[in-house]
């Protein structure tokens, strides 16, 4: 093969390439948006979430006595030891950071 031959196939390739990477780096922006909007939603699902176990926490004032398991009235604002682990707020999990590396 002669030296010409091989410049050919070697601009071939890196123009091959340099679309392959173009590809790619699209992909990743695309991917970055579609993160950055999923981790706006997961932001706004916790606020609703919060906001939803903040009106369970506080009722209204007309709401504000419950019959407890034994059957005795008990406040909402009471300590309310009989009441069910089930009304507690679970611990929120820990999410996990992913990397952002500069392009």
């Amino acid at each position: 093969a002669s030296r010409a031959q091989i410049l050919d196939k070697a601009t071939e390739y890196i123009q091959y390439m340099r679309r392959k990477n173009h590809t790619h780096q699209q992909d990743i922006d695309d991917l970055k948006r579609q993160n950055a909007l999923l981790e706006q939603q997961v932001r706004a699902l916790e606020k609703a979430r919060s906001s939803a176990q903040l009106q369970t926490n506080y009722p209204s004032s007309d709401n504000s006595l419950y019959t407890n398991a034994k059957g005795s009235t008990i406040s909402a604002f009471d300590g309310g030891s009989d009441s069910s682990s089930e009304s507690e707020p679970e611990e929120p999990q820990s999410r996990k950071k992913l990397r952002m590396e500069a392009s």
